[in-house]
Protein backbone atom coordinates (compact mmCIF):
# COMPACT_ATOMS: atom_id res chain seq x y z
CA UNK A 1 0.00 0.00 0.00
CA UNK A 2 2.81 2.11 0.70
CA UNK A 3 4.24 1.99 -2.67
CA UNK A 4 0.47 2.77 -4.43
CA UNK A 5 -0.09 5.86 -2.09
CA UNK A 6 3.75 6.80 -3.52
CA UNK A 7 2.64 6.15 -6.74
CA UNK A 8 -0.42 8.12 -6.74
CA UNK A 9 1.89 11.32 -5.50
CA UNK A 10 4.03 10.36 -8.38
CA UNK A 11 0.91 11.22 -10.81
CA UNK A 12 0.17 14.30 -8.80
CA UNK A 13 3.02 15.36 -9.95
CA UNK A 14 2.97 13.90 -13.87
CA UNK A 15 -0.76 15.46 -14.36
CA UNK A 16 0.88 18.94 -14.28
CA UNK A 17 0.88 20.92 -17.97
CA UNK A 18 4.60 21.35 -17.73
CA UNK A 19 5.74 18.37 -16.48
CA UNK A 20 2.62 16.71 -19.49
CA UNK A 21 4.28 18.88 -21.71
CA UNK A 22 7.79 17.84 -21.35
CA UNK A 23 6.35 14.13 -21.23
CA UNK A 24 5.19 14.55 -24.62
CA UNK A 25 8.10 16.02 -25.77
CA UNK A 26 10.27 13.41 -24.55
CA UNK A 27 8.31 10.41 -26.34
CA UNK A 28 7.91 12.33 -29.50
CA UNK A 29 11.69 13.00 -29.65
CA UNK A 30 12.31 9.50 -28.74
CA UNK A 31 9.80 7.73 -31.37
CA UNK A 32 11.79 10.43 -33.94
CA UNK A 33 15.29 9.13 -32.67
CA UNK A 34 14.11 5.63 -32.72
CA UNK A 35 12.59 5.82 -36.57
CA UNK A 36 15.69 7.16 -37.77
CA UNK A 37 18.32 4.36 -38.00
CA UNK A 38 21.88 4.75 -36.18
CA UNK A 39 20.42 7.30 -33.81
CA UNK A 40 19.01 5.56 -30.94
CA UNK A 41 17.63 6.74 -27.36
CA UNK A 42 21.29 6.35 -25.59
CA UNK A 43 22.66 8.92 -28.03
CA UNK A 44 20.16 11.17 -27.83
CA UNK A 45 19.91 11.25 -23.72
CA UNK A 46 23.53 11.71 -24.06
CA UNK A 47 23.30 14.86 -26.80
CA UNK A 48 20.60 16.12 -23.78
CA UNK A 49 22.50 16.07 -20.76
CA UNK A 50 23.97 19.35 -20.91
CA UNK A 51 20.44 20.75 -21.99
CA UNK A 52 19.12 19.49 -19.27
CA UNK A 53 21.31 20.76 -16.59
CA UNK A 54 19.33 23.80 -15.44
CA UNK A 55 15.55 22.07 -15.44
CA UNK A 56 14.71 20.71 -12.38
CA UNK A 57 15.92 16.77 -11.66
CA UNK A 58 12.10 15.55 -12.07
CA UNK A 59 11.79 17.25 -15.17
CA UNK A 60 14.44 16.11 -17.02
CA UNK A 61 14.34 12.42 -15.84
CA UNK A 62 10.86 12.80 -17.13
CA UNK A 63 11.94 13.72 -20.35
CA UNK A 64 14.46 11.02 -20.47
CA UNK A 65 12.36 8.30 -19.74
CA UNK A 66 10.23 9.45 -22.85
CA UNK A 67 13.10 9.13 -25.30
CA UNK A 68 13.96 5.91 -23.79
CA UNK A 69 10.08 4.49 -23.92
CA UNK A 70 9.82 6.29 -27.06
CA UNK A 71 13.06 4.69 -28.78
CA UNK A 72 11.65 1.22 -28.09
CA UNK A 73 8.81 2.13 -30.02
CA UNK A 74 10.26 4.05 -33.23
CA UNK A 75 12.79 1.15 -33.36
CA UNK A 76 10.14 -1.01 -34.81
CA UNK A 77 9.32 1.33 -37.80
CA UNK A 78 12.78 1.54 -38.90
CA UNK A 79 13.04 -2.84 -38.80
CA UNK A 80 9.70 -2.97 -40.56
CA UNK A 81 9.91 -0.14 -43.22
CA UNK A 82 13.47 -0.31 -44.28
CA UNK A 83 14.70 -3.32 -43.13
CA UNK A 84 17.37 -1.54 -40.94
CA UNK A 85 17.13 -2.12 -37.09
CA UNK A 86 17.81 1.44 -35.53
CA UNK A 87 18.92 -0.98 -32.08
CA UNK A 88 20.17 -4.47 -31.73
CA UNK A 89 17.10 -5.33 -29.96
CA UNK A 90 14.95 -4.85 -32.90
CA UNK A 91 16.83 -7.28 -35.35
CA UNK A 92 14.42 -9.71 -33.96
CA UNK A 93 11.44 -7.58 -35.69
CA UNK A 94 12.93 -7.06 -38.85
CA UNK A 95 13.06 -10.98 -39.80
CA UNK A 96 8.86 -11.34 -40.10
CA UNK A 97 8.41 -7.68 -40.11
CA UNK A 98 9.92 -6.67 -43.14
CA UNK A 99 8.48 -9.17 -44.58
CA UNK A 100 4.92 -8.58 -43.73
CA UNK A 101 5.59 -4.84 -45.09
CA UNK A 102 7.03 -6.23 -48.60
CA UNK A 103 3.77 -8.64 -48.96
CA UNK A 104 1.67 -5.26 -48.00
CA UNK A 105 0.64 -5.98 -44.49
CA UNK A 106 3.41 -3.14 -43.42
CA UNK A 107 -0.34 -1.08 -41.49
CA UNK A 108 -0.79 -4.82 -39.48
CA UNK A 109 2.74 -4.76 -38.99
CA UNK A 110 3.76 -1.35 -37.17
CA UNK A 111 0.08 -1.65 -35.53
CA UNK A 112 0.86 -5.25 -33.91
CA UNK A 113 4.31 -3.61 -32.77
CA UNK A 114 2.77 -0.12 -31.51
CA UNK A 115 -0.09 -1.71 -29.12
CA UNK A 116 2.26 -4.54 -28.26
CA UNK A 117 4.36 -2.39 -26.85
CA UNK A 118 2.11 -0.40 -25.35
CA UNK A 119 0.94 -3.48 -23.49
CA UNK A 120 4.11 -5.03 -22.78
CA UNK A 121 5.00 -1.40 -21.38
CA UNK A 122 1.86 -0.95 -19.12
CA UNK A 123 2.92 -4.74 -17.69
CA UNK A 124 6.45 -4.26 -17.14
CA UNK A 125 6.37 -0.76 -15.27
CA UNK A 126 3.75 -2.32 -12.99
CA UNK A 127 5.87 -5.22 -12.62
CA UNK A 128 8.24 -2.42 -11.89
CA UNK A 129 6.49 -1.09 -9.50
CA UNK A 130 5.81 -3.94 -7.36
CA UNK A 131 9.44 -5.61 -7.66
CA UNK A 132 11.77 -2.42 -6.75
CA UNK A 133 10.82 -1.69 -3.28
CA UNK A 134 11.25 -5.24 -1.95
CA UNK A 135 14.85 -4.84 -3.98
CA UNK A 136 15.29 -1.94 -2.29
CA UNK A 137 14.91 -3.26 1.63
CA UNK A 138 17.24 -6.28 0.32
CA UNK A 139 19.87 -4.21 -0.89
CA UNK A 140 19.84 -1.66 2.07
CA UNK A 141 20.51 -4.31 4.33
CA UNK A 142 24.13 -5.32 2.60
CA UNK A 143 27.38 -4.17 2.86
CA UNK A 144 30.62 -2.98 1.27
CA UNK A 145 32.01 -6.40 0.05
CA UNK A 146 28.66 -7.33 -1.09
CA UNK A 147 28.19 -4.46 -3.30
CA UNK A 148 31.80 -4.68 -4.61
CA UNK A 149 30.89 -8.05 -5.44
CA UNK A 150 27.76 -7.19 -7.56
CA UNK A 151 29.89 -4.57 -9.44
CA UNK A 152 32.23 -7.59 -10.24
CA UNK A 153 29.48 -9.09 -11.63
CA UNK A 154 27.95 -6.07 -12.94
CA UNK A 155 31.55 -5.58 -15.14
CA UNK A 156 31.62 -9.42 -15.75
CA UNK A 157 27.89 -9.73 -17.38
CA UNK A 158 28.31 -6.77 -19.96
CA UNK A 159 31.76 -8.03 -21.43
CA UNK A 160 31.03 -11.74 -21.11
CA UNK A 161 27.71 -12.01 -21.52
CA UNK A 162 26.31 -9.31 -23.52
CA UNK A 163 28.93 -8.91 -26.43
CA UNK A 164 29.75 -11.26 -29.16
CA UNK A 165 33.90 -11.46 -28.07
CA UNK A 166 35.08 -11.57 -24.31
CA UNK A 167 38.02 -10.37 -24.84
CA UNK A 168 37.01 -6.68 -26.89
CA UNK A 169 34.22 -6.71 -23.76
CA UNK A 170 37.12 -6.71 -21.15
CA UNK A 171 39.22 -4.08 -23.49
CA UNK A 172 36.38 -1.77 -23.70
CA UNK A 173 35.51 -2.28 -19.85
CA UNK A 174 39.38 -1.97 -19.45
CA UNK A 175 38.81 1.70 -21.29
CA UNK A 176 36.33 2.92 -19.28
CA UNK A 177 37.52 1.92 -16.25
CA UNK A 178 40.97 3.92 -17.09
CA UNK A 179 39.28 7.06 -18.05
CA UNK A 180 37.03 6.57 -14.74
CA UNK A 181 40.03 6.55 -12.15
CA UNK A 182 41.59 9.88 -13.74
CA UNK A 183 41.61 12.62 -11.59
CA UNK A 184 42.58 13.18 -7.91
CA UNK A 185 41.88 9.71 -5.71
CA UNK A 186 40.76 9.58 -2.40
CA UNK A 187 44.16 9.82 -0.76
CA UNK A 188 44.34 13.29 -2.72
CA UNK A 189 47.32 11.44 -5.25
CA UNK A 190 47.03 12.82 -8.64
CA UNK A 191 46.28 9.97 -11.39
CA UNK A 192 46.76 9.39 -15.02
CA UNK A 193 46.31 14.05 -15.49
CA UNK A 194 49.68 14.02 -17.79
CA UNK A 195 50.12 16.84 -15.52
CA UNK A 196 47.29 18.91 -17.01
CA UNK A 197 45.33 20.78 -14.18
CA UNK A 198 41.65 20.49 -15.95
CA UNK A 199 41.91 16.74 -15.67
CA UNK A 200 42.64 16.88 -11.63
CA UNK A 201 38.55 16.87 -11.26
CA UNK A 202 38.36 13.68 -13.98
CA UNK A 203 36.74 13.74 -16.65
CA UNK A 204 32.85 14.49 -16.98
CA UNK A 205 30.17 11.75 -17.25
CA UNK A 206 28.22 14.04 -19.22
CA UNK A 207 31.42 14.79 -21.56
CA UNK A 208 32.27 11.13 -21.73
CA UNK A 209 28.86 9.92 -22.70
CA UNK A 210 28.46 12.66 -25.20
CA UNK A 211 31.90 11.94 -27.03
CA UNK A 212 31.56 8.37 -27.06
CA UNK A 213 27.41 8.15 -28.09
CA UNK A 214 26.93 11.13 -30.20
CA UNK A 215 30.55 12.56 -32.17
CA UNK A 216 32.12 8.34 -32.30
CA UNK A 217 28.79 7.55 -34.27
CA UNK A 218 28.54 10.01 -36.31
CA UNK A 219 31.89 9.66 -37.02
CA UNK A 220 31.34 6.06 -37.33
CA UNK A 221 28.19 6.60 -39.70
CA UNK A 222 29.79 9.56 -41.90
CA UNK A 223 32.69 7.11 -42.85
CA UNK A 224 30.41 4.67 -44.18
CA UNK A 225 27.47 7.13 -45.36
CA UNK A 226 24.98 6.20 -48.49
CA UNK A 227 24.19 9.78 -49.88
CA UNK A 228 20.51 8.67 -50.88
CA UNK A 229 18.20 7.83 -48.13
CA UNK A 230 17.10 4.02 -48.44
CA UNK A 231 13.88 3.12 -50.35
CA UNK A 232 11.13 2.94 -47.41
CA UNK A 233 7.85 0.68 -47.93
CA UNK A 234 4.41 2.59 -48.58
CA UNK A 235 2.11 2.38 -45.25
CA UNK A 236 -1.32 3.24 -44.66
CA UNK A 237 -3.05 3.85 -41.73
CA UNK A 238 -2.00 1.02 -39.09
CA UNK A 239 -4.65 -1.54 -38.36
CA UNK A 240 -5.37 -5.10 -37.20
CA UNK A 241 -8.30 -7.24 -38.23
CA UNK A 242 -10.09 -9.64 -36.00
CA UNK A 243 -7.84 -12.80 -37.23
CA UNK A 244 -4.73 -10.52 -36.05
CA UNK A 245 -5.65 -9.27 -32.76
CA UNK A 246 -6.39 -13.03 -31.91
CA UNK A 247 -2.60 -14.18 -33.23
CA UNK A 248 -1.19 -11.09 -31.62
CA UNK A 249 -2.54 -11.01 -27.55
CA UNK A 250 -0.72 -14.22 -26.54
CA UNK A 251 2.72 -13.36 -28.05
CA UNK A 252 2.43 -10.59 -26.11
CA UNK A 253 1.86 -11.83 -22.99
CA UNK A 254 4.77 -14.18 -23.60
CA UNK A 255 6.89 -11.55 -24.80
CA UNK A 256 6.26 -9.46 -21.70
CA UNK A 257 6.72 -12.37 -19.72
CA UNK A 258 10.41 -13.18 -20.83
CA UNK A 259 11.54 -9.45 -21.68
CA UNK A 260 10.99 -8.04 -18.10
CA UNK A 261 13.18 -10.65 -15.56
CA UNK A 262 16.01 -10.46 -18.50
CA UNK A 263 15.92 -6.69 -18.22
CA UNK A 264 15.96 -6.58 -14.49
CA UNK A 265 18.98 -8.89 -14.23
CA UNK A 266 22.50 -7.67 -14.45
CA UNK A 267 23.37 -9.99 -17.53
CA UNK A 268 20.03 -9.09 -19.12
CA UNK A 269 19.40 -6.66 -21.95
CA UNK A 270 16.84 -6.88 -24.92
CA UNK A 271 18.88 -9.07 -27.50
CA UNK A 272 18.32 -12.69 -25.72
CA UNK A 273 14.55 -11.92 -24.79
CA UNK A 274 13.51 -10.50 -28.28
CA UNK A 275 15.31 -13.83 -29.93
CA UNK A 276 13.63 -15.93 -27.65
CA UNK A 277 10.43 -14.68 -27.78
CA UNK A 278 10.83 -15.51 -31.71
CA UNK A 279 12.07 -18.91 -30.87
CA UNK A 280 9.39 -19.17 -28.67
CA UNK A 281 6.17 -17.79 -30.94
CA UNK A 282 7.81 -20.24 -34.34
CA UNK A 283 7.64 -23.24 -32.06
CA UNK A 284 4.03 -22.75 -30.57
CA UNK A 285 2.27 -20.93 -33.31
CA UNK A 286 -0.78 -23.07 -35.69
CA UNK A 287 0.85 -21.13 -39.01
CA UNK A 288 4.65 -22.30 -38.59
CA UNK A 289 4.90 -21.97 -42.41
CA UNK A 290 4.40 -18.80 -42.53
CA UNK A 291 7.29 -17.79 -40.64
CA UNK A 292 9.96 -16.37 -42.54
CA UNK A 293 7.73 -14.96 -45.10
CA UNK A 294 6.27 -12.18 -42.67
CA UNK A 295 4.41 -13.98 -39.55
CA UNK A 296 2.55 -11.20 -37.69
CA UNK A 297 3.23 -12.97 -34.30
CA UNK A 298 6.96 -12.99 -34.91
CA UNK A 299 6.33 -8.93 -34.60
CA UNK A 300 4.03 -9.03 -31.71
CA UNK A 301 5.93 -11.36 -29.26
CA UNK A 302 9.71 -9.84 -29.97
CA UNK A 303 8.45 -6.12 -29.89
CA UNK A 304 5.88 -7.21 -26.44
CA UNK A 305 9.70 -8.28 -24.64
CA UNK A 306 11.54 -5.63 -26.13
CA UNK A 307 9.47 -3.00 -24.60
CA UNK A 308 9.16 -5.24 -21.18
CA UNK A 309 12.99 -5.37 -21.02
CA UNK A 310 13.44 -1.69 -20.96
CA UNK A 311 10.96 -1.41 -17.63
CA UNK A 312 12.76 -4.21 -16.17
CA UNK A 313 15.94 -2.67 -17.02
CA UNK A 314 15.00 0.36 -14.65
CA UNK A 315 15.00 -2.10 -11.27
CA UNK A 316 18.70 -2.54 -10.96
CA UNK A 317 19.62 0.93 -12.15
CA UNK A 318 16.96 2.54 -9.76
CA UNK A 319 17.29 -0.09 -6.73
CA UNK A 320 21.29 -0.71 -7.28
CA UNK A 321 22.50 1.69 -9.38
CA UNK A 322 23.41 -0.60 -12.07
CA UNK A 323 22.83 0.00 -15.58
CA UNK A 324 22.64 -3.24 -17.85
CA UNK A 325 21.99 -1.41 -21.24
CA UNK A 326 23.95 2.15 -22.53
CA UNK A 327 20.57 4.15 -22.44
CA UNK A 328 20.08 3.17 -18.72
CA UNK A 329 23.89 4.10 -18.24
CA UNK A 330 23.43 7.24 -20.18
CA UNK A 331 20.32 7.96 -17.53
CA UNK A 332 22.29 6.99 -14.59
CA UNK A 333 24.99 9.93 -15.63
CA UNK A 334 21.95 11.74 -15.88
CA UNK A 335 21.06 11.43 -12.10
CA UNK A 336 24.61 12.20 -11.33
CA UNK A 337 24.75 15.58 -13.13
CA UNK A 338 22.20 16.64 -10.41
CA UNK A 339 24.48 15.06 -7.35
CA UNK A 340 21.83 12.25 -6.80
CA UNK A 341 23.28 8.78 -6.45
CA UNK A 342 21.06 5.61 -7.34
CA UNK A 343 20.62 3.14 -5.22
CA UNK A 344 19.05 1.75 -2.07
CA UNK A 345 18.80 4.52 -0.57
CA UNK A 346 17.71 6.77 -3.61
CA UNK A 347 13.67 5.63 -2.73
CA UNK A 348 14.21 7.18 1.16
CA UNK A 349 15.98 10.55 0.07
CA UNK A 350 14.80 11.24 -3.19
CA UNK A 351 11.13 9.05 -3.20
CA UNK A 352 9.05 11.73 -4.63
CA UNK A 353 11.50 11.53 -7.86
CA UNK A 354 11.48 8.14 -8.05
CA UNK A 355 7.50 7.66 -8.31
CA UNK A 356 7.35 10.77 -10.31
CA UNK A 357 9.69 9.06 -12.63
CA UNK A 358 7.90 6.04 -12.26
CA UNK A 359 4.50 7.50 -13.48
CA UNK A 360 5.60 9.20 -15.94
CA UNK A 361 6.19 5.71 -17.63
CA UNK A 362 2.70 5.04 -17.34
CA UNK A 363 1.65 8.57 -18.88
CA UNK A 364 4.14 8.12 -21.64
CA UNK A 365 3.32 4.62 -22.85
CA UNK A 366 -0.02 5.47 -23.30
CA UNK A 367 1.56 9.03 -25.30
CA UNK A 368 3.31 6.43 -27.25
CA UNK A 369 0.38 4.44 -28.69
CA UNK A 370 -1.58 7.53 -29.27
CA UNK A 371 1.46 9.17 -31.28
CA UNK A 372 2.28 6.09 -33.31
CA UNK A 373 -1.32 4.39 -34.54
CA UNK A 374 -2.40 7.46 -36.00
CA UNK A 375 0.74 8.94 -37.22
CA UNK A 376 2.60 6.30 -38.47
CA UNK A 377 2.92 7.84 -42.08
CA UNK A 378 4.27 10.47 -40.91
CA UNK A 379 7.42 8.68 -39.12
CA UNK A 380 7.68 6.85 -42.01
CA UNK A 381 8.72 10.31 -44.02
CA UNK A 382 11.74 10.99 -41.38
CA UNK A 383 13.66 8.23 -43.26
CA UNK A 384 14.07 10.51 -46.50
CA UNK A 385 16.34 13.06 -44.19
CA UNK A 386 19.53 13.41 -45.99
CA UNK A 387 22.14 12.15 -43.54
CA UNK A 388 24.77 14.35 -44.11
CA UNK A 389 22.32 17.28 -42.79
CA UNK A 390 21.49 14.84 -39.52
CA UNK A 391 24.84 13.87 -38.29
CA UNK A 392 26.27 17.13 -39.13
CA UNK A 393 23.86 18.70 -36.74
CA UNK A 394 24.13 16.13 -34.25
CA UNK A 395 28.04 16.99 -33.70
CA UNK A 396 27.05 20.70 -33.55
CA UNK A 397 24.75 20.37 -31.01
CA UNK A 398 27.23 17.98 -29.15
CA UNK A 399 29.62 20.50 -29.26
CA UNK A 400 27.86 23.14 -27.99
CA UNK A 401 26.23 20.92 -25.02
CA UNK A 402 29.86 19.66 -24.01
CA UNK A 403 30.87 23.19 -24.29
CA UNK A 404 28.23 24.21 -21.98
CA UNK A 405 29.02 21.81 -19.24
CA UNK A 406 32.20 23.71 -17.69
CA UNK A 407 32.59 26.50 -20.05
CA UNK A 408 35.71 25.54 -21.21
CA UNK A 409 37.41 25.04 -24.58
CA UNK A 410 39.79 22.27 -23.29
CA UNK A 411 36.24 19.72 -22.75
CA UNK A 412 35.90 20.54 -26.81
CA UNK A 413 39.42 19.02 -26.77
CA UNK A 414 38.51 15.92 -25.15
CA UNK A 415 35.17 15.43 -27.02
CA UNK A 416 37.05 15.25 -30.29
CA UNK A 417 39.63 12.60 -28.19
CA UNK A 418 36.45 10.50 -27.16
CA UNK A 419 34.94 10.93 -30.05
CA UNK A 420 37.80 9.23 -32.14
CA UNK A 421 38.03 6.53 -29.51
CA UNK A 422 34.40 5.74 -29.85
CA UNK A 423 34.91 5.99 -33.71
CA UNK A 424 38.01 3.14 -33.56
CA UNK A 425 35.92 1.05 -31.22
CA UNK A 426 33.24 1.08 -33.59
CA UNK A 427 35.92 -0.16 -36.34
CA UNK A 428 37.40 -2.48 -34.20
CA UNK A 429 34.10 -4.08 -32.85
CA UNK A 430 34.69 -3.14 -29.43
CA UNK A 431 31.12 -2.46 -27.73
CA UNK A 432 30.31 0.29 -26.32
CA UNK A 433 28.45 -0.21 -23.34
CA UNK A 434 31.19 -1.64 -21.07
CA UNK A 435 33.43 1.47 -21.47
CA UNK A 436 30.17 3.30 -19.98
CA UNK A 437 29.45 1.14 -17.46
CA UNK A 438 33.00 1.09 -16.93
CA UNK A 439 33.34 4.86 -16.40
CA UNK A 440 30.18 5.31 -14.37
CA UNK A 441 30.64 2.08 -11.37
CA UNK A 442 34.22 1.74 -11.39
CA UNK A 443 34.86 5.07 -9.33
CA UNK A 444 32.47 3.42 -7.42
CA UNK A 445 33.22 0.13 -7.32
CA UNK A 446 36.89 1.33 -5.86
CA UNK A 447 34.70 3.37 -2.55
CA UNK A 448 33.74 -0.21 -2.17
CA UNK A 449 36.41 -2.21 -2.24
CA UNK A 450 38.63 0.24 -0.48
CA UNK A 451 35.95 0.29 2.60
CA UNK A 452 35.87 -3.46 2.82
CA UNK A 453 39.19 -3.49 2.56
CA UNK A 454 39.72 -0.55 5.53
CA UNK A 455 37.68 -2.92 7.82
CA UNK A 456 39.57 -5.94 7.20
CA UNK A 457 42.48 -4.22 7.96
CA UNK A 458 44.39 -4.37 4.25
CA UNK A 459 43.04 -8.11 4.54
CA UNK A 460 41.66 -9.70 1.26
CA UNK A 461 39.11 -12.06 2.86
CA UNK A 462 37.53 -8.88 3.57
CA UNK A 463 36.10 -8.62 0.29
CA UNK A 464 33.92 -11.50 1.41
CA UNK A 465 31.12 -10.08 3.63
CA UNK A 466 27.73 -12.76 3.86
CA UNK A 467 26.66 -15.33 1.92
CA UNK A 468 25.77 -12.80 -0.67
CA UNK A 469 29.08 -12.09 -1.87
CA UNK A 470 29.61 -16.01 -1.89
CA UNK A 471 26.81 -16.43 -4.49
CA UNK A 472 27.66 -13.51 -6.47
CA UNK A 473 31.75 -15.08 -6.71
CA UNK A 474 31.01 -18.06 -7.39
CA UNK A 475 28.03 -16.79 -10.58
CA UNK A 476 31.18 -14.58 -11.88
CA UNK A 477 33.20 -17.78 -11.34
CA UNK A 478 30.85 -20.01 -13.47
CA UNK A 479 30.30 -16.84 -15.89
CA UNK A 480 33.73 -16.75 -16.80
CA UNK A 481 33.94 -20.89 -16.68
CA UNK A 482 31.41 -21.32 -18.82
CA UNK A 483 33.11 -21.96 -22.51
CA UNK A 484 35.72 -24.52 -20.61
CA UNK A 485 32.81 -26.35 -19.24
CA UNK A 486 30.96 -25.96 -22.33
CA UNK A 487 33.87 -27.41 -24.44
CA UNK A 488 35.09 -30.30 -21.89
CA UNK A 489 32.00 -30.76 -19.73
CA UNK A 490 28.91 -29.96 -21.28
CA UNK A 491 29.64 -30.79 -24.97
CA UNK A 492 30.93 -34.41 -24.17
CA UNK A 493 28.20 -35.30 -22.31
CA UNK A 494 25.81 -34.34 -24.79
CA UNK A 495 27.82 -36.44 -27.42
CA UNK A 496 27.79 -39.24 -25.33
CA UNK A 497 23.81 -38.91 -25.30
CA UNK A 498 23.12 -38.95 -28.62
CA UNK A 499 25.63 -41.86 -29.54
CA UNK A 500 23.83 -43.99 -27.32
Amino acid sequence: MDSLSALLDGFGHVLTPMNLLIALLGVTIGTAVGVLPGIGPAMTVALLLPVTHGMEPAQALILFAGIFYGGMYGGSTTSILLNTPGESSSVVTAIEGNKMAKAGRAAQALATAAIGSFVAGTIATLLLVLVAPPVVSFAVSLGAPDYFAVMLLAFVAVTAVLGASRIRGFASLLLGLVIGVIGIDQTGQQRLTLGLPQLADGIDVVVVAVGIFAVGEALWIAARLRRRAGEVIPVGQPWMGRQDWRRSWKPWLRGTALGFPFGAVPAGGAEIPTFLSYVTEKKLSRHPEEFGRGAIEGVAGPEAANNASAAGTLVPMLALGLPTNATAAVMLAGFQQYGIQPGPLLFTRESALVWTLIASLFVGNLMLLVLNLPLAPAWARLLRIPRPYLYAGIVFFASMGAYAVNAQPFDLFLLLTLGLLGFGMRRFGLPILPLVVGVILGPRAELQGRRALQLSGGELHGLVGGWVSWLVYAVIVVVLAWPLLARFVVRPLRERSVTA
